[in-house]
């Protein structure tokens, strides 16, 4: 419950050339606060971290002071240890006055009926279309349940006992997220909200989730950007059975356009890694990776090819079950984007599987 002191400089560089997918940016602090401390990243903007007991290990979350009360920007997953995590910081950040949600995914939404509560019923303000999807996760609705999934999977070549990771998904969604609030209030694009001492502007992202919703202060020249814009990985684009027809990819490559116009000193809060600025150099970087991509996958496709066929060509490790089921969603979303664009054709195989080849 201590705020850790860290210089406004950038960290070290990792030792490699310039093929490092952060090249050009300047991290604003070298390291992350403690769990249960935060660093002060601008004027009443908090840095909180939490864990995560995944392969991305920790969340960034985002607490903005105000004139009423502070307001939480994303929460963490709903487990003992998140819970236990945020005592501290909820002894001192008091009264919260509202909780907000960037989207829909457990790292993100988890707690949030929980810090509601505990507050006393303040508003949970998402985007529509995440607050929707996440109840209808939490329900298993067609479209967001096991079997459908391990049908997509099935479809695009992946063997029956593979596709069993979207089967053996049933309920995980809810083991970390905790009951929502029945209500809401909703944030859409465009949108000038106030948000403790400043006006923050609504931007929705598209591709990562159906309806994301980063935060701009001009003022602050500050973005949260939550996963829209990460400075070392590449944001998840997937293909889920609920929109089997999808192009996520060509979805969020649109949307980076979005954040490219922002003044290239606008410092960039990410959800997972350090702060950061260099905008467009990121963009940049994102938008290199995805055309590398769609020219590998292109030579891959010079026979046809499901997306389990290009798996390794995507992917160059080996995939646990949960890793597996995004990767499958990824891969589907590459070759649709592909097939739309014009640069492949799909066909139907005698065996039901789709796959893909270059035109």
């Amino acid at each position: 419950m201590t705020e850790v002191a860290a210089p406004d400089r950038p960290a070290p560089p990792p030792a490699s050339g310039p093929s490092r997918p952060d090249a050009g940016l300047e991290y604003a602090f070298g390291a992350p606060p403690d769990v249960s401390t935060w660093i002060e990243v601008a004027p009443g903007v908090r840095w909180v971290r939490m864990r995560l007991p995944f392969a991305l290990d920790h969340i960034n979350l985002w607490l903005l002071a105000g004139p009423d009360g502070w307001t939480h920007v994303d929460c963490g997953i709903a487990d003992d240890a998140t819970r236990a995590a945020w005592e501290p910081l909820l002894a001192v950040h008091t009264p919260v006055v509202r909780v907000v949600a960037t989207h829909h995914h457990p790292d993100h939404v988890g707690l949030a009926g929980w810090l509601v509560e505990r507050a006393g019923g303040v508003p949970l303000w998402m985007t529509e279309g995440e607050y929707l999807t996440a109840h209808a996760i939490l329900a298993e609705q067609p479209g967001y349940a096991p079997e459908p999934m391990a049908a997509l999977f099935l479809r695009h070549g992946l063997t029956p006992a593979r596709a069993e990771a979207g089967r053996e998904r049933r309920g995980g969604y809810g083991r970390i997220v905790g009951p929502l609030p029945p209500a809401f209030a909703r944030l859409m694009d465009g949108d000038a909200v106030r948000l403790g001492h400043h006006n923050w502007e609504v931007i929705a992202g598209f591709g990562h989730c159906p309806e994301h919703a980063a935060l701009y202060c001009q003022a602050l020249g500050v973005l949260i950007s939550g996963d829209m814009l990460l400075p070392r990985i590449s944001t998840n684009v997937s293909v889920w059975p609920v929109e089997p027809e999808a192009d996520p990819v060509g979805r969020f490559l649109r949307s980076l356009q979005r954040y490219r116009v922002l003044p290239p000193d606008t410092l960039v809060l990410p959800s997972h890694g350090l702060p950061f600025r260099g905008i467009a150099t990121r963009i940049d970087t994102l938008e290199a990776h995805h055309a590398e991509r769609f020219a590998e996958l292109l030579a891959a496709l010079d026979t046809p090819k499901s997306a389990a066929d290009v798996l390794p060509v995507l992917f160059r490790r080996t995939l646990d079950a949960h890793q597996l089921v995004f990767a499958m969603g990824e891969a589907i979303g590459h070759l649709n984007h592909l097939h739309q664009r014009g640069d492949a054709t799909r066909v139907e195989g005698p065996d039901g599987v789709l796959r893909f080849v270059a035109r």
